[in-house]
């Protein structure tokens, strides 16, 4: 059963970029999106990893967090409220490692107030196999968005999309850097160094049919604009809303 989705305006946040609910105090020009995404959240609370770490590279950062969370109960009880009073609808992005989990925390949103959508999100190498399963279990009342690594858009993204999910987006990608201690450092990447591989997805996926909601490098109203006019359905900034001074997008 496909659940279409509807942005009124094309612009909105990333998933771990502004919290679990909109804040007004926050500086942030929530008037020019069409909807709010969560912070990752999973069903039992996560504690930060011990080693956090940021690193800069030419183009951008790497930052590794663990992503923490006190899960999605706690989320709920502290925040639906605040959902169902913001001015724009919300996706709750979850964190959709386990089908039969994934499909217990897809359950535990219907019903809620001014839920727009669920965006679901993987780990890093996760089986097709998995994430299809994933869209099986969790079809509902609650409309499907895939947050798939730039490797999966195209190989994936057509069989959830025929499958019943509503849309794909472009997930944060990945990779490793050296610390300051000379240690090797997995996490998320972010700045306009990956916008143009983001882009070329973009491209490649809207002429595939895919509904695509572009994301990735994300830095400014022409980069949004572009992807709009490659394609996409809407577009997910990230990094870029920390310096809100320098990017606008």
């Amino acid at each position: 059963m496909k659940r279409d989705i509807y942005f009124s305006k094309p612009i909105m946040n990333a998933a771990g970029s502004l919290g679990f609910a909109p804040d007004p105090r926050a500086g942030i020009p929530f008037d020019r999106f069409g909807a709010f995404i969560t912070n990752p959240i999973s069903l039992r609370p996560r504690l930060p990893t011990p080693q956090p770490a940021l690193i800069e590279f030419p183009g951008g950062f790497l930052l590794h967090t663990g992503l923490p969370n006190p899960g999605l109960s706690a989320v709920i009880k502290k925040h639906s409220a605040r959902w169902n009073r913001a001015d724009l609808p919300i996706i709750v992005h979850l964190m959709a490692d386990r089908p039969e989990e994934t499909m217990h925390m897809v359950r535990m949103l219907e019903g809620i107030e001014n839920v727009m959508a669920v965006e679901l999100g993987f780990a890093p190498l996760l089986a097709d196999d998995i994430i299809l399963l994933s869209l099986e279990m969790c079809l509902g009342e609650v409309p499907l968005i895939f947050s798939l690594p730039v490797e999966q858009v195209l190989s994936l993204g057509p069989k959830l999309i025929e499958g019943g999910a509503s849309a794909i987006s472009i997930a944060c990608p990945r990779g490793a850097l050296m610390s300051d201690k000379n240690k090797l450092t997995t996490g998320r990447v972010y700045g306009p160094s990956i916008f143009p591989q983001a882009l070329n997805t973009v491209r490649s996926a809207a002429m595939s049919g895919i509904p695509i909601i572009g994301a990735g490098g994300v830095w400014t109203e022409m980069d949004a604009a572009d992807m709009l006019s490659a394609g996409a359905m809407a577009v997910e900034t990230d990094a870029s809303l920390w310096s809100p001074k320098e990017a606008s997008a």
